[in-house]
């Protein structure tokens, strides 16, 4: 898990975020296969938007997920292209899911790197099962 560099023509990048999103009412919908089923859609959505997923733990009330992305993709499209995809497939599969209006909040998490490392991050991320 070492640091990924982006090279274009002109730019090399490395633009590393960590988001963290809810649930709805933080309902803890985010187990067995609902879990299984959001991280393949979360994985096709990053492969067709060029995002690298450096960690990814998913709770079943929140998510923390932590990617490298192009420097033409704002953490706002970022988050409107993962969580409408994953709202509106996860609620056409799991017919518990249909109530919702929207499978997420409309809020979210976002922070850079920073002074602390990519490693670090992804340490912090892994843990999150971990912690009582």
């Amino acid at each position: 898990m070492g640091q990924e560099y982006r090279r274009t023509q002109t730019t090399v990048s490395l633009i590393n975020y960590h988001f963290v999103f809810c649930p709805r009412y933080r309902r803890k919908v985010l187990i067995s296969e609902v879990e299984k089923r959001f991280r393949e859609i979360l994985q096709r959505i990053c492969e067709e938007n060029d995002f690298i997923i450096v960690a990814l733990e998913v709770m079943p009330e929140h998510v923390h997920l932590f990617l490298n992305s192009p420097p033409s993709i704002s953490p706002s499209d970022i988050m409107a292209k993962v969580k409408g995809a994953t709202s509106r497939q996860l609620r056409q599969e799991f017919q518990h899911l249909r109530h919702l209006p929207s499978l997420w909040t409309r809020s979210f998490f976002c922070s850079t790197a920073g002074n602390v490392s990519s490693e670090t991050i992804a340490r912090y991320i892994a843990e999150q099962k971990t912690r009582g």
